[in-house]
């Protein structure tokens, strides 16, 4: 199979999440475009960026932004929504979370015994879905971020996250009254079990973040939008991109690679083209232009960072036409995703399990439908 269809496929599970904004936004013309009832459409990844780096005339608050959506939910002062010099400072206080030396044990320690039994199941034939791997490491990260005894956050609850994400779409700017309550009681169970690991000792995440110096809103708070914004990206990613490898034969080209040159190639390029979070948005603060077209306060952009990013054309390890975006599916400026060394270390210690098998090969796969970030439902895989 082609490079060129590995990639359709892996278009088609985004038009299956979004049957509806998928076209829509597809179908918007030119690099920018303001569409009545839903906003600034930006698709070019220049004017994305510039977007992105421009905090004096675009910002994460405002009508339409992310703060209308999850001020209600987690509070005031979180990564999200914040701007200016207390955003700067609070992202100094979380940095020393995503060192390299915290993230490697973090990762080790969470996720170790799931990459086990995956490299186990793998080596004994057996099949594996890559979906249900990626949850469960997903909700073992979780436990840890909040606190959780092993166990604790089950298949149940991490449905019950993921109903809070799959609340938003495109036309909805913020959650409604029955919604909001919903994601409130989710996140408050969640924060009662992060409150008492704040005031323990420095072994769980929230109380290293009291050692760092957050207060215990701040903390909590932290911890709400990290589960929010990690989980599913990761169990999104981690599937779509093993299935553009093994589609495009790339995946038993870098396995039968000692040294695995292409590996951060093709990490890279399968960013590019899945971008987990295949749009982002910003509230204009002050008049300025994104390329020919006016802006101003009260308007919404949609930096459509999937069509930016695809532009580029199919999956290419080789040509790696992700050098040139410097990353932008994680963002640009000082929003740039705190959590991209976390992301990236889970994705490497499943890769080393998977690369052990040139042969892999996909066996069944289903896209998950109606979902705020596209996925796999199912991807089942055998060595």
């Amino acid at each position: 199979m082609t490079a060129e269809v590995a990639t359709r496929r892996d278009a088609a599970v985004v038009r299956a999440a979004h049957p509806f904004a998928f076209p829509l936004v597809s179908a918007v013309p030119g690099p920018v475009r303001r569409v009545p009832g839903l906003g600034v459409i930006v698709k070019d990844a220049a004017l994305l960026r510039g977007v992105l780096m421009d905090s004096a005339h675009f910002s994460k608050n405002g009508p339409g932004a992310p703060s209308d959506l999850w001020t209600p939910v987690l509070g005031p002062r979180v990564l999200l929504n914040m701007e200016g010099a207390d955003h700067l400072a609070l992202r100094r206080q979380l940095a020393p979370l995503f060192s390299p030396s915290f993230v490697d044990g973090f990762v080790a320690e969470s996720l170790g015994a799931a990459t086990r039994s995956l490299a186990a199941a793998l080596a004994a034939g057996e099949p594996v879905d890559l979906v249900a791997h990626a949850r469960r490491g997903a909700s073992h990260v979780i436990s840890r971020l909040v606190g959780l005894e092993e166990g604790r956050f089950d298949d149940a609850m991490f449905a019950r996250v993921s109903a809070v994400t799959g609340y938003v779409t495109l036309a909805r700017p913020r959650l409604g009254p029955r919604q909001l309550a919903s994601a409130r009681a989710i996140l408050g169970e969640l924060g009662e079990h992060a409150a008492r690991a704040y005031a323990g000792d420095e072994s769980t995440v929230p109380g290293r973040m009291r050692a760092l110096g957050l207060d215990e809103r701040e903390a909590l708070g932290a911890v709400g939008a990290f589960v929010l914004t990690g989980t599913e990206t990761i169990v999104s990613y981690l599937p779509r991109l093993v299935a553009l490898l093994v589609d495009s034969g790339w995946h038993a080209r870098i396995a039968s690679d000692p040294a695995r040159g292409a590996l951060d190639a093709a990490i890279a390029e399968g960013l590019r083209v899945t971008t987990p979070s295949p749009v982002m948005l910003r509230a204009v603060s002050a008049p300025t232009r994104i390329g020919p077209v006016a802006v101003r306060p009260g308007d919404r952009v949609i930096l459509g960072t999937y069509w930016a990013d695809t532009a580029l054309g199919a999956f290419d390890p080789e040509g790696n036409p992700s050098a040139s975006l410097k990353q932008l599916w994680f963002g640009a400026g000082a929003h740039y995703c705190l959590g991209a060394p976390l992301a990236m270390a889970q994705i490497r210690l499943a890769l080393d399990a998977l690369l052990a098998h040139p042969g892999l090969r996909i066996e069944r796969r289903r896209p998950a439908r109606g979902v705020l970030i596209p996925s796999y439902a199912e991807l089942v895989v055998r060595a």
